[in-house]
């Protein structure tokens, strides 16, 4: 449809654009309708076919081909116009910051544009989608940011502006390409409840869980010391979540027990550095007391994680509130406490992170409804994810909350896993690492029937790069710093960059510079000099370049980019010209006495003459035109 839609714009006039995007929806939206043919999958996951669905019907879809904001927007602070088929937002002189606000509340949705900077103050001004806030622009914000200087270490990034009008930046990374001023760019962001995912150019450039939510917020753009434009603006609510990977995506980080091997496990502690460590989901195990009060303990007795003992479900809530659950692992952590279940949905919707809920041991149809109620009262159906190793407590979360994703967890694989998938209308199957080590083909027989899987309980860095390579979706491990840590250096080897080293971009070199190619690249690059492959590395002698502007492209994989620099005329260059020219001695002591006396028109007419005697005609064209452009 892209190529349909490039068509269409070249060969129709531009008022008509908001018909044409129709007709292209429409057409895009006919292609993804399931067909009726013998050649259709009746048994296509519901969810594939509602994200399909779902993909056609934007809330917001805006080509600004009218003259006036459009209805609904409110432009906040600094100025906002309609102009020439674009959204132009320019900073408030006062403040650098402009912002308008549109949309409507969603849960789930991507925001996406095309942006350009059309001038900014320097590198490190930047525009922003605005991710959650109020329709009247009033903090807090969460945004998603990109600067100027795009590729700087901060270049892009996940803030929020607190109800105490301050600044939390929550995660950085550099953009895959330079944006710059005048370079048009796609830009996304996919949002699902806290977490959300940053793409430049098409691909993925950074994650976060830290997004800050509201029951009111809506989108917003922003822009700070520049004035950048919009164009084709959507925002599409997004369907039921697939957890299958996306290809060249890293693995999903599930923080077992929480940051389990450098706190102690499932503890408010052990959550906050899972939290602080971009752990996208936090795994905590939950069981009832003797009361029937469902808290975060993984071992049948409270012995071994607290100073207590005797069996959990043999103490009260009140009995198990006492107990010190952090001494036993360091004295610094003396104090903290056991969770209730209702303490660590609350913590969660208070700080940030989704959690990953395995329901262990023996469970009633009244002590998983317990556990149901617990997530529903406090909104946080879009951020847990419920697990066991029984099927019988997923049929009965399934039967209470079908909105519930639900995980199995397996030690061996079963005979068949996806019958057993499709029958517990599974999201995930989670099994032992050892486990699918025995037959790593259940993974594609998996993702064929819409199922992901997630392997337990994986800390070693050779086994998270061999799974990665198996296609596994994501890694329950006791190390989710570490492995945030492995997934950012995927990210960067696993897409391809391309930057041209030497010269710099804009560069203004003369003709007795030593010029070489210089190209850094992650994959084999493809290089050319004004339309002509060169290798990387190679040295170009300036005097066989013409006067003027000189592009660079290199390509590596779908990773491109474009420099340019310019050859231009000094004293320096035209001197070099002249000695290196191969003229008589007498024609080089003349010409460079002219040059000396800055007789450059002088020089111009004796170089065009036979006098210069020895001058080959391409030396003699560029010294002319040399002593002419110093004239």
């Amino acid at each position: 449809m892209t190529f349909l839609r490039s068509v269409f714009m070249k060969l129709t006039p531009r008022r008509p654009r908001a018909v044409l995007a129709a007709l292209a929806a429409a057409a895009t939206a006919a292609a993804l309708i399931p067909s009726q043919s013998a050649s259709a999958d009746p048994a296509a996951p519901v969810a594939n076919q509602v994200a399909a669905v779902a993909a056609e019907n934007p809330t917001v879809n805006e080509t600004f081909d009218g003259t006036t904001l459009p209805a609904g927007w409110n432009a906040v602070e600094g100025a906002w116009k309609v102009q020439s088929g674009r959204l132009v937002g320019t900073s408030s002189t006062s403040s650098q910051l402009s912002r308008i606000t549109f949309g409507t509340p969603l849960a789930d949705y991507r925001i996406e544009s095309h942006l350009r900077f059309e001038s900014a103050l320097d590198g490190g001004r930047w525009v922003a989608l605005g991710l959650d806030l109020a329709p009247s622009g009033a903090v807090p914000w969460s945004i998603a940011t990109m600067r100027n200087g795009s590729t700087a270490t901060n270049g892009l990034e996940f803030a929020q502006r607190t109800p105490s009008n301050t600044w939390n930046v929550t995660d950085t990374a550099a953009a895959p390409i330079q944006v710059g001023v005048g370079k048009e760019v796609a830009v996304a962001v996919e949002v699902r409840g806290t977490r959300a995912t940053w793409y430049v150019d098409g691909r993925e450039s950074l994650r976060t869980s830290m997004v800050n939510r509201t029951a009111a917020g809506v989108q917003a753009l922003f822009v700070n010391g520049a004035t950048v434009s919009f164009d084709d603006l959507k925002v599409t609510p997004l369907a039921k979540e697939s957890f299958i990977r996306k290809p060249g995506a890293p693995l999903r980080v599930f923080a077992h027990r929480g940051a389990s091997s450098a706190t102690p496990e499932n503890t408010a502690a052990s959550d906050e550095v899972a939290r602080r460590a971009r752990a996208e989901w936090i795994e905590n195990d939950v069981q009832p007391t003797k009361d029937g009060v469902p808290v975060i303990l993984h071992d049948n007795t409270v012995d071994r994680t607290t100073d207590g003992t005797g069996a959990v479900r043999s103490l009260t809530a009140a009995q198990v509130a006492t107990l010190d659950a952090g001494s036993w692992f360091a004295p610094a952590f003396t104090g903290q406490r056991v969770p209730t279940l209702a303490q660590q949905l609350d913590g969660l919707k208070t700080r940030g992170g989704n959690l990953l809920l395995e329901v262990k041991g023996a469970h009633t149809r009244d002590s998983v409804a317990r556990i149901v109620t617990e997530i529903r009262d406090r909104g946080m159906s879009s951020r847990v994810f419920v697990q066991s190793f029984e099927p019988q407590h997923l049929r009965w979360t399934h039967e209470l909350a079908p909105e519930l994703p639900l995980g199995l967890l397996r030690s061996t694989l079963d005979p068949d896993p996806v019958a057993i998938a499709k029958d517990l209308e599974l999201s995930a199957y989670n099994p032992s690492d050892a486990a699918l080590s025995t037959r790593p083909a259940a993974i594609a027989e998996l993702h064929a029937a819409g199922v992901a899987v997630n392997v337990w309980t994986v800390d070693d860095a050779a086994r998270w790069n061999a799974l990665e390579k198996a296609g596994v979706d994501g890694i329950i491990t006791n190390r989710p710093a570490e492995l945030a840590g492995w997934n950012a250096a995927f990210l960067q080897r696993a897409k391809p960059q391309v930057t041209v080293l030497n010269p710099a971009a804009g560069a203004k070199l003369d003709r007795a510079q030593a010029l070489r190619i210089a190209v850094s690249s992650n994959e084999p690059a493809t290089i050319t000099l004004d339309g002509k492959p060169i290798e990387n590395g190679a040295a170009v002698d300036p005097t066989t370049l013409a006067a003027g502007t000189h592009e660079i492209k290199a390509q590596a994989g779908d990773a491109s980019t474009v420099s340019s620099f310019e050859i231009v005329a000094t004293r320096t260059g035209l001197a070099h010209l002249i000695l290196t020219s191969g003229a008589s001695p007498a024609a080089v002591s003349t010409m460079t006495t002219l040059l000396g006396q800055e007789k450059y028109g002088v020089l111009a007419t004796y170089a065009s003459t036979p006098a210069a005697a020895g001058l080959s005609a391409v030396r003699r064209e560029l010294i002319v035109a040399e002593a002419r452009a110093l004239r």
